[in-house]
C-alpha cells in the first residue's frame, strides 16, 4: 500500500505501519495514543470559540504523538486536524521542532506568543 497522501481509504494503516509504543500490547492501547489527535482538535475547537488555549495539555497530546508516530504524526496530525487549526497545529510543531521547512509559513502568531511564555 502507498502513503503518497493519506486518505479515508489508508490513513490508519499508515498510523498502524508507523506506530512504535514498546508499552503498548492492545489494539486499545492504540487507540488510545490515536484519540489524542481527538483531544487536539477539541482543544483547538475550545480556544476558536471561547479564547481559553490549554497550551501544556496541547504540547503533552501533540508530544505523545510523536513519541508513538514519531515524523509519522505530523501527516497524521495534519490529515485529521481541519486545515483552519493549521496554523495553530504549526505554532505548536514549530516549538517542538518537529515543523517541517516546507510547512514554515502561516503559524498562528498569538499561539506561538503563548508558546514562548514557557
Amino acid at each position: 500500500m502507498k502513503f503518497d497522501e493519506l486518505n479515508q481509504d489508508n490513513w490508519l494503516m499508515f498510523a498502524i505501519r508507523n506506530y512504535n509504543n514498546p508499552n503498548s500490547a492492545t489494539y486499545d492501547d492504540f487507540k488510545k495514543d490515536l484519540n489524542k489527535i481527538k483531544c487536539v482538535k477539541r482543544l483547538f475547537r475550545r480556544y476558536e470559540m471561547h479564547g481559553e488555549l490549554k497550551v501544556h495539555l496541547i504540547l503533552n497530546h501533540i508530544i505523545v504523538m510523536y513519541n508513538v508516530f514519531d515524523d509519522a504524526a505530523t501527516p497524521l496530525l495534519f490529515y485529521k486536524i481541519e486545515a483552519k487549526h493549521w496554523s495553530r497545529l504549526k505554532a505548536f510543531m514549530l516549538t517542538l521542532n518537529r515543523l517541517p521547512e516546507s510547512l514554515n509559513l502561516d503559524v498562528d502568531q498569538e499561539c506561538l506568543k503563548n508558546l514562548n511564555l514557557l
